[in-house]
């Protein structure tokens, strides 16, 4: 049974910092793409950050810069820490895992393939 279960979010001001965690079951994180993805009232989900099974990570133009994915392979655990926070950045960040591409994932989340958590609800004022 595949559990994917975001912690760490929360309200903070703008210009704050908070880091996400990801604690996965039933996969291992090092053999798929993982992924954070985000959901803002009234918008489509969209993608934030991904790191591959070799390390490779991108990001969204909207986050570059300010945002880090990593993970810890020993923990099977994915994180997202966030820098310089906007209130644009308010939505429920949820993290995945899929064989799909990085970068066409980002693009395509396709909620509805691969596996989810359920998010953590970030607010930014």
């Amino acid at each position: 049974h595949v559990q994917l279960v975001e912690s760490g979010g929360g309200s903070v001001q703008a210009g704050g910092s908070l880091r996400l965690s990801c604690a996965v079951s039933g996969l291992t994180v090092s053999r798929y793409c993982m992924g954070w993805f985000r959901q803002a009232p009234g918008k489509e989900r969209e993608g934030v950050a991904f790191i591959d099974s070799d390390g490779e990570k991108g990001y969204a133009d909207s986050v570059k810069g300010r945002f880090t994915i990593s993970k810890d392979n020993a923990k099977n655990t994915l994180y997202l820490h966030m820098n310089t926070l906007k209130p644009e950045d308010s939505a429920i960040y949820y993290c995945a895992a899929s064989f799909r591409y990085g970068y066409k994932w980002l693009a395509d989340p396709r909620p509805n393939t691969g596996w989810w958590g359920q998010g953590t609800q970030v607010t930014v004022s």
